[in-house]
C-alpha cells in the first residue's frame, strides 16, 4: 500500500533499486530485521523502469532519492531512471566511482575520521571514499556532497571530519542524526532528545563556523532540538509527503517509514524529516523554494 500525500505539496519518493551492497554498516536501516531486504531475487532493469514510470504517473513524483544497498551497482537503472523524474539525488557509500549524471546530486556517506568511520562502515572504507572523491574530475557536472550520520559515538569528531573534507572535491557536508530502532540500546543512540541536543548544538556551531560548507540550514537544526523535535516527528512530514519504495523480489513495497518498520519516531533525527518540515514552515509564509535547491542555506 502506498502512502497518501496532500495535494499540491512535495511529491517525494525514495527507492531502493538494489538490496545488494558491498558494505554492512552498523547503523544501516535498510538491513534491519523486519524490513524488505532480500538481495537474491531482484526485478530486472526493464521491469523496474516500467514500474517506476507507472509510479511517477500515479503519484506525480517529481523528486526521487535513489538508494540501496548500493545504487551504483545498478548503473543502467540509474541512467534510465533519472530521465523519469525532474529532480534526482543518489545516495552512495562512496566506494565506487561516481558516474556523471548532469543535474543530479550525489550524497556520499562518511561518519567521521578513519578511526571512527571504519568500525561502523568497514575496514578501509574511509580511504576508499577519499580515493573516490579524489577521482572526481574538475568538469564533473553532478553536485557531490557528503552526509554524516551523527551518533553518540562520533559526536566529538565532527569538526575533524569537516576539516578533512573541505580540501576534497566534496562541495558541501550535511549532518543527519541517528534514527534508532525502538528500544535501541546500542552505543550509537543517546536515548533521549535532551542528550542529543549536545550533538545538534555542535552542528549548529559548525554551521556558524563553516556556513558555505555545512549545508544543513540553521532553521532545520533548530527544529531538531528537543524543545521542537516532537512537534515535527509526531506529525511527520515524510509520512504524508513521501512514498518510500523498498525492493522486495519483483515488486516495490512501502514500509511504515522511509527508515523502515521499526523506528523510534520520538528519537528521529533524520535530515530529510527536519529539512522538509522547514520547507513546509517556509511555504506557510509564502517563501517556499524548490525542495532540492538551496539545501545549504
Amino acid at each position: 500500500m502506498y502512502l497518501k500525500r496532500r495535494e499540491g505539496t512535495f511529491p517525494i519518493s525514495m527507492v531502493n533499486i538494489t538490496n545488494k551492497c558491498n558494505l554492512r554498516c552498523k547503523h544501516c536501516f535498510v538491513f534491519r530485521e523486519g524490513n524488505p531486504n532480500h538481495p537474491k531475487t531482484e526485478m530486472d532493469d526493464e521491469t523496474m523502469i516500467q514500474q517506476l514510470k507507472s509510479l511517477q504517473k500515479e503519484h506525480q513524483i517529481q523528486n526521487m532519492l535513489w538508494m540501496g544497498g548500493e545504487p551504483l551497482l545498478r548503473p543502467e537503472v540509474l541512467r534510465k531512471g533519472i530521465e523519469i523524474f525532474k529532480e534526482n539525488t543518489i545516495t552512495t557509500n562512496g566506494t565506487l566511482d561516481l558516474i556523471d549524471f548532469p543535474g543530479c546530486i550525489y550524497v556520499v556517506s562518511l561518519d567521521g575520521p578513519p578511526d571512527i568511520n571504519d568500525p561502523v562502515r568497514g575496514k578501509g572504507a574511509f580511504a576508499k571514499v577519499m580515493e573516490t572523491l579524489s577521482r572526481v574530475p574538475e568538469n564533473f557536472s553532478s553536485t557531490v556532497m557528503v552526509q554524516c550520520v551523527v551518533t553518540k559515538k562520533n559526536e566529538d569528531c565532527l569538526e575533524e571530519l569537516t576539516n578533512l573534507l573541505m580540501p576534497t572535491r566534496a562541495e558541501g557536508l550535511t549532518f543527519s542524526f541517528y534514527v534508532p530502532q525502538k528500544n535501541d540500546t546500542t552505543e550509537l543512540t543517546w536515548g533521549s532528545l535532551e542528550l542529543r541536543d549536545i550533538a545538534v548544538q555542535e552542528v549548529m556551531r559548525l554551521k556558524d563556523k563553516f556556513p558555505h560548507f555545512i549545508w544543513n540550514s540553521g532553521r532545520s537544526l533548530e527544529l531538531t532540538l528537543s524543545q521542537n523535535a516532537l512537534k515535527v516527528t509526531r506529525d511527520c512530514p515524510m509520512l504524508t509527503y513521501a512514498i518510500p519504495l523498498y525492493l522486495e523480489a519483483d515488486q516495490f513495497v512501502s514500509p511504515f517509514c522511509c527508515y523502515g518498520n521499526d523506528v523510534d519516531c520520538d528519537l528521529c533525527g533524520a535530515w530529510s524529516v527536519f529539512a522538509v518540515a522547514e520547507k513546509i514552515e517556509r511555504s506557510q509564509t509564502g517563501n517556499l523554494s524548490n525542495i532540492q535547491d538551496k539545501v545549504k542555506k
